[in-house]
């Protein structure tokens, strides 16, 4: 009786010390690390900027709703086969609002931002996310940092 006492405290000690070490997500940190960053290698001015990022939030917060509807959607039977092909026409046509979001943006952001920049702006947010995903896998690695350098 002893013994499985000792074990079991040893597995909870050591769980929460386990705990302990693992970063939390802060989705205000994620966002302001994804700002500077894309705010970095596209070499926003700070005017630039003030008018860029209100849209871009605007784009996200209307994306994120559509991610969230879709993610409604896999919560299906698999072996019915009508369910699952209304789930994937569903999905379908919410990728396809996501990608029409995506355009009126874009076009807004020609307005004010060049061309060049906006190209920058969208190569800029693909490296972040998937540095995000490289430092999640390896979370020792804090730090984003712009590619090409070190």
């Amino acid at each position: 009786m002893k013994r499985v006492l000792i074990i079991l405290m040893l597995m909870v000690v050591t769980m929460t010390v386990s705990a302990q070490h693992r970063p939390q997500f802060d989705p205000a940190k994620f966002d302001a690390d994804l700002e500077q960053f894309i705010t970095t290698e596209a070499a926003l001015t700070p005017q630039e900027a003030a008018q860029f990022f209100p849209l871009y939030r605007e784009m996200l917060r209307k994306q994120r709703m559509l991610y969230m509807e879709m993610r409604r959607h896999r919560h299906i039977d698999f072996n019915d086969n009508k369910t699952c092909r209304e789930a994937i026409e569903k999905q379908d046509k919410i990728e396809l609002q996501i990608k029409e979001i995506q355009q009126q943006f874009h076009n807004k952001f020609f307005v004010v931002l060049p061309a060049s920049k906006v190209y920058k702006v969208i190569r800029a947010e693909e490296n972040f996310h998937r540095n995000a995903f490289r430092r999640a896998a390896r979370p020792q690695q804090q730090q984003f940092r712009p590619q090409g350098r070190p």
